[in-house]
């Protein structure tokens, strides 16, 4: 029997382990926070009832969460817990009860609970020292969590400097919640989704993903906020949590205005029952309420689990659920040509708005869920905005549709449809399928690419519904007559557009593979393959194995240029942009070997060169340029008006130049 068990314990922190990788290191959670706890309290159960079986590593014996090795490690001032969560008015009792049995002799009248709002985002601690804003880390496994503070720095809700010195405090680290506006959220996936990258699943994932990103001007465009609501040791004179609270918005912390105190735990319940319906009309993601015991001088008394503290949990709304019948599914071409499913639902109201959509994300998700037009199916919000598609309600008196099989071809241009080995993603490499054109026509005419000046979308969009453009090679084919006919196109803008279209055909190979839109070849491995091959036809005629081991390249943009290849009409347009004139091989760019291998940081500005020029010119010798200092960074470029960057990397022994000795390396 003990046997069993052991299996059963190793099963759920295996499983465990799983879903905290998934949740805390990749912020992609595939199950529910409710799914999530009820895995843990059985293996808290497991182990109460045999302790001999508990170890260390057990996740019942630490706080979940993961130190990514992109960050250096932050040891906290004091751990950072997590919250104890309910999902009953029972259970709260339950929660009352043992804070009325830990304060025992303590009590004299009723117990004062906080009740604030539980915002669903990333946890955060901001240190200050003599009122200056100096380091941010996320919560990570309580103890250490990740240096993010060039990412922090980008919320303007977050003050750089705060008038300590009223407070008469020399040290102070603020605990709060990152989160992303609803509104951002929106705005977020709908670029994601006409990008054709993958939708952020809801706002906590898009706020945790962007916190965690290597570029903090990447970060800066999230719009990301911030609520502080607590500090990490009692200073001053404060007695309560709320006063910490009131303390929090003199220095200029931005509290969140929905916190209540209650003279007793019966007080707590109204607002539970306020927000449940309430939660849906904000701006920002909240999945609960946190109930906190007010004096901090009891929550003292009251102390913590390795995991929780006794004085405080969360009370946690369950998901909302709708249900619905699809009417039917649908395949959708994105920019890179990937094809997703949709279903298309009888309308239903859910959190607060109409859903009649939800996507279906991939083959494979639909298969494993069996779901088929004309089901009746559970749709889950869960104040997530994008809906999802729970199960199947199966009724054994009702016949159900056939199965639905993905298409073989393209919806929009009819071409064979190929699903790449080790994806889950049907794709459609016909690279100038109607669906995906205006997408790649920007793109190829963007400044990193082949770098047309006056081609918007505006002018794409013309040039396509006229049917003068259906490929790249068409747009070196107009001319001043056919573009004057075209909507608010003035002779001046006509002959600037011609001439900046001819001037495009010697950007460069390096500009015409990224330009091309093949998936995976980015600006640098640009770079990198018309180092290597010198010409499209070299890199045409060159096995995907030869193409793989090429430094910093691989197999997977081995296999994507090798479909990309295969493909007639992609082989055939290059051809025609070889005939009109497009450079094609490695001619007059400044190619060498002298910075190799070497990574650089440009900070400040440079007198002799923009950023964007100095980036071309170690990119042509075979560097690398990147935003953030790291362990991998050889050289720091120093201008005038350097950051923070050059500050760190003097820290971290990094070699720092001038703008003199850059231009020595540069050899000009």
């Amino acid at each position: 029997m003990l046997k069993e068990y052991k299996k059963r314990i190793e099963r759920l922190r295996k499983d465990i382990r799983q879903h905290e990788t998934l949740y805390y290191a990749k912020d992609s959670p595939v199950i529910s926070d409710r799914d999530y706890d009820l895995l843990m309290r059985e293996l808290q159960g497991l182990e109460e009832k045999f302790p001999e079986l508990i170890c260390k590593e057990s996740p019942t014996q630490r706080v979940g969460g993961m130190v990514s090795e992109q960050f250096h490690p932050v040891i906290h001032k004091a751990p950072m817990l997590s919250l104890d969560n309910t999902y009953s008015i029972d259970e709260l009792r339950d929660f009352h009860a043992r804070v009325l049995k830990g304060l025992g002799g303590f009590l004299s009248k009723d117990i004062e609970y906080s009740v604030e709002l539980k915002f669903d985002g990333l946890a955060v601690a901001l240190t200050y020292e003599k009122g200056v804003f100096v380091k941010g880390a996320t919560r990570g496994n309580g103890k250490e969590g990740e240096d993010i503070t060039a990412n922090l720095r980008t919320i303007k809700s977050v003050p750089l400097t705060i008038p300590m010195n009223k407070e008469k405090i020399n040290f102070l680290e603020v605990r709060g919640e990152v989160f992303m506006p609803l509104e951002i959220f929106r705005k977020l996936n709908k670029t994601r989704e006409k990008n054709n990258e993958v939708s952020f699943a809801n706002p906590r994932n898009a706020a945790a993903g962007s916190l965690r990103l290597l570029d903090p001007v990447i970060t800066a465009s999230r719009q990301l906020d911030i609520f502080v609501y607590g500090i990490s040791e009692r200073v001053n004179s404060l007695k309560t949590h709320s006063e910490t609270q009131n303390m929090l918005q003199r220095l200029g912390f931005k509290v969140n205005t929905n916190h209540y105190v209650c003279g007793c735990f019966k007080d707590v319940l109204p607002y539970i029952e306020k927000w449940r319906t309430k939660k849906n009309k904000l701006n920002y993601d909240i999945d609960g309420l946190v109930i906190k015991v007010n004096s901090l001088d009891f929550q003292k008394v009251l102390g913590a689990t390795t995991k929780f503290p006794r004085w405080a949990v969360a009370y946690k709304y369950e998901a909302e659920k709708g249900e619905t019948k699809i009417e039917n599914i649908v395949c959708q071409v994105g920019r890179t040509g990937a094809i997703t499913p949709v279903a298309l639902l009888t309308p239903v109201f859910i959190s607060g708005s109409t859903v009649s959509r939800a996507t279906l994300h991939n083959e494979d998700e639909i298969k494993r869920k069996d779901i088929r037009i004309g089901d009746r199916v559970v749709i889950e919000k869960s104040g997530e905005i994008i809906p999802k598609v729970v199960r199947v309600i199966l009724s054994g008196n009702i016949k159900r549709g056939v199965l639905f099989k993905m298409p073989t071809q393209c919806p929009e241009c009819k071409s064979d449809l190929i699903r790449p080995r080790g994806e889950v993603i049907l794709r459609c490499f016909n690279y100038f399928c109607p669906a995906q054109l205006k997408e790649r026509l920007l793109h190829f005419a963007s400044r990193n690419a082949m770098d047309i000046d006056h081609l918007g979308p505006s002018i794409i969009e013309q040039l396509i519904e006229s049917q003068l453009v259906r490929n790249f090679s068409d747009l070196y084919k107009l001319d001043y007559l056919s573009l004057t006919k075209l909507e608010r196109m003035a002779g001046k803008s006509a002959k600037n557009l011609v001439e900046a279209i001819e001037k495009s055909k010697s950007a460069g190979l390096a500009r015409l593979l990224y330009a091309l839109g093949v998936r995976h070849v980015g600006q640098r491995t640009g770079v990198v393959l018309s180092r290597h091959f010198h010409s499209m036809l070299n890199l045409q005629n060159a096995k995907s194995e030869e193409i793989q081991f090429v430094m910093e390249i691989g197999e997977t943009v081995a296999k994507s240029l090798e479909a990309f290849f295969s493909l007639q009409s992609n082989t055939e347009e290059i051809a025609q942009l070889a005939k009109i004139g497009v450079q094609m091989e490695v001619k007059g760019e400044v190619v060498g070997d002298g910075l190799f291998g070497k990574q650089f940081v440009v900070t400040g500005s440079l007198e002799a060169l923009t950023r964007d020029e100095a980036k071309k010119k170690i990119s042509a010798l075979g560097g690398r340029v990147t935003s953030n200092v790291s362990k991998k960074t050889d050289y720091v470029v120093v201008g005038s008006d350097p950051g923070s960057k050059a500050d760190k990397a003097r820290k971290m022994g990094i070699e720092i130049i001038n703008e003199k000795k850059f231009k020595e390396m540069l050899g000009i």
